[in-house]
């Protein structure tokens, strides 16, 4: 239909449009920004919306362009020929009984919206190394037109949030229809509600996501609104969300004729799925309902994701019986029964159902996302298997990785092609590839430093002047923020991720009087920050709002700093090929994991990070920095030590390393780091591994 709108020769355009695989290659990004740039940059680099919005006579030049379209027709056939290859794991998985891989948010690409943060995103480079690598799987999850909040900060520094309505023909993705052409549906009982959701597909290379939408006619206003939103701050609300991912994620499944081999369930949200599949073992009249747990047991795989407790949801029985009526019933247990699933206490009726609980009870094997998370897990689980001790509880850890193709930026990914053979990032886990990194010209590898640097700032000024229009800013002060703020030339340190309290932004600005002497010196240093406090999170609100005014504290700093409004894929995607150091200050050990230094390694940036999550597994002491992650009496004594261990890194190893030149303008020592960093830790924290990881020790059936 999209083709038909345009000229002819364009029809390609719109095949690659609703392929996502098209947008984790540069040459892809790049050919439709080619049909109108401005109209690719405004409307988020949504190529549905981009065919859509660009006027008739651009599209007419486009269509006239044949290398153009040669260039797309070879794209295309590329792509052919990759999803045409034989899917290469062997066993239980095959196209007909693939992983289904049940999350409330995926991160695939901008012009999706259906994701918050680093869960979403994992999920999303999880589904597309599955499409590279040939593992069947198909992802499930909903689609919320409304999406995850948008951040404003006003004058004062507050955060404001707002949403914005996506009609889901505006995005790249397919009603699911029968031959006739009719939506084909669902339903799950909610509320007393029978709810009616349509499925959407989105293709993810040779992955299908599947989402399911309650914005239906049959429905009622509140039915509709379960899907409007991603996390909604009404708790139950969420539990119907989660109601449609766990039980409507297996009807999904039984329409579509899916079997799959195993159902992952990423983190507790999906865990209801155990009931739906249990339901249908009972109904079936074959196994009683004890019994048809153990049998749907065998069937799920969880992966734990936080040891926070806002991400390991709870719900008393009567939230879960206003919402969720039927349930026990449906399963055949009684109602204290089906809580005790839930509970880590069984009998006690005080205690609320955890989703977590619910899916380690029901899953054949648990994993964390780090080493250390995996040993917080087991600890923080112990009482779910008191016989045990906490290095005995069956909890494993599968280390989270980064999709190379998506997170890695152009200039890096040339340099990488010249030195690292034919094909290598298809060998990206072997360290074996990663070992021609120490023969790259120390030249080569600067200049491309250089130019993600360049890149960032570039699009930091131009974010920055927008953002401070939009706010009503002194004129002469948003001039500043055009050609003064931030220089291509200077350290840039980036701070950006979810403002949750545990991050710790404030120690960045702890002790004003050093953090103005590193900022005023002789050396030009920048800082740039990003993130989302959550909505109900005043406290997060609050530490933001004095951090930032604290970043910029004086004039003569405040050139030197930035604040990212919204961030989302798109600003990820720049800081972290930008910046040459990436902070992660969490408060140990509640970071599980913790992505985003990942992908700043994968484009030569360096860490500087407490000793959790991945880091804690990463760091060598030859490539990056590490704060130790020792106890404290407290946690102002931890904060005030990590701090002091913060300013004395970037005082006296941090800056000296990056600003020794020689006469060709060289920091050596700095480049062997980088370098250092890329040969670790690039085979061990990509995809790739990740998914392999999962393919071997997760996935395979109990023997």
């Amino acid at each position: 239909m999209l083709a038909a709108r345009l000229p002819e020769s364009l029809g390609v355009f719109a095949r690659l449009a609703y392929d996502f695989a098209c947008f984790w290659r540069p040459d892809g990004r790049r050919l439709f920004a080619e049909i109108d740039s401005h109209t690719w940059k405004t409307c988020g680099h949504n190529p549905v919306r981009l065919l859509a919005e660009t006027p008739g006579s651009q599209l007419v030049r486009a269509a006239e362009n044949s290398e153009l379209v040669e260039r797309a027709e070879a794209l295309e056939r590329r792509l052919e020929e990759e999803h045409a290859r034989p899917f290469a794991y062997d066993g239980s998985l095959t196209p007909r009984n693939p992983v289904a891989f049940l999350c409330a948010e995926f991160g695939i690409y901008q012009s999706l919206p259906v994701y918050s943060g680093g869960l979403g995103v994992l999920a999303g480079d999880l589904l597309k190394e599955a499409s590279d690598s040939g593992l069947p799987m198909v992802g499930v999850g909903l689609y919320y037109r409304q999406g995850y909040f948008h951040q404003r900060i006003d004058r004062t520094g507050l955060q404001h949030e707002y949403w914005i309505d996506t009609p889901p023909h505006l995005v790249p993705l397919a009603l699911v229809t029968d031959d006739w052409g009719i939506a084909r549906t669902i339903r799950v009982p909610v509320r007393g509600e029978e709810v009616v959701l349509q499925i959407w597909r989105a293709k993810v290379g040779r992955t299908s996501l599947y989402l399911l939408d309650a914005d239906r006619p049959e429905n009622s206003l509140l039915g509709r609104w379960t899907t409007a939103r991603l996390y909604e701050s009404d708790r139950e609300v969420r539990l119907a969300q989660y109601a449609l991912l766990g039980i409507g994620g297996v009807r999904l499944m039984r329409e579509l004729g899916i079997d799959p081999a195993v159902i992952h369930i990423n983190e507790g949200h999906g865990s209801l799925a155990a009931f739906e599949l249990a339901r249908e073992e009972v109904e079936k009249g074959r196994l009683t309902p004890r019994a048809a747990l153990a049998a749907v047991r065998e069937r799920l795989v969880f992966t734990t994701h936080t040891p926070v407790p806002a991400g390991n949801e709870t719900y008393s029985a009567e939230e879960l019986w206003r919402v969720l009526p039927d349930l026990p019933e449906g399963v055949g247990l009684e109602r204290e029964e089906l809580l005790d699933l839930g509970r880590i206490h069984k009998g006690d009726h005080g205690e609320p159902l955890g989703l977590s609980v619910l899916a380690l009870r029901t899953s054949r094997s648990a994993n964390g996302v780090s080493r250390l998370h995996g040993e917080v897990a087991r600890g923080m689980w112990q009482e779910l298997w008191p016989e045990r001790d906490p290095a005995e509880v069956p909890i494993s850890h599968v280390t989270n990785g980064v999709h190379l193709p998506t997170w890695m930026a152009p200039p890096m990914r040339r340099v990488l092609d010249e030195y690292l053979g034919e094909n290598w990032i298809h060998r990206a886990d072997d360290p074996d590839t990663w070992i021609p990194v120490d023969k790259i010209p120390d030249e080569e590898l600067w200049n491309a430093r250089q130019a993600m640097r360049a890149q960032a700032v570039r699009f930091i000024r131009e974010r920055s002047m927008t953002d401070a229009l939009e706010r009503g800013e002194d004129l002469a002060r948003i001039e500043v923020r055009g050609g003064g703020m931030l220089s291509p030339e200077a350290l840039t340190i980036g701070f950006a991720r979810r403002l949750a309290t545990y991050k710790r932004m404030h120690l960045l600005t702890s002790d004003p009087g050093r953090y103005s002497n590193f900022m005023l010196g002789d050396d030009p240093v920048q800082i740039v920050v990003s993130g989302k406090a959550h909505p109900l999170d005043d406290e997060g609100k609050r530490l933001l709002t004095g951090a930032a005014a604290r970043l910029e504290n004086a004039d003569a700093i405040r050139h030197r700093t930035a604040f990212v409004e919204d961030y989302d894929l798109a600003v990820a995607t720049r800081l972290v090929a930008g910046c040459d150091v990436w902070l992660n200050l969490p408060r140990p050990p509640l970071e599980a994991s913790g992505t985003s230094g990942m992908k700043s390694m994968l484009n030569g940036g360096l860490n500087l990070s407490v000793l959790d999550g991945w880091w804690a597994e990463a760091f060598d002491g030859s490539n990056g920095w590490g704060i130790p992650a020792d106890p404290a009496p407290s946690e102002a004594e931890r904060d005030s030590r990590d701090a002091y261990r913060l300013f004395d890194l970037i005082e006296n190893e941090v800056l000296p390393l990056f600003f020794d030149r020689d006469s060709s303008g060289v920091p050596r020592g700095w480049i062997q780091l980088v370098k250092a960093s890329l040969r670790t830790n690039g085979p061990r924290f990509c995809a790739k591994r990740m998914l392999d990881d999962y393919a071997r020790q997760v996935y395979p059936p109990n023997d």
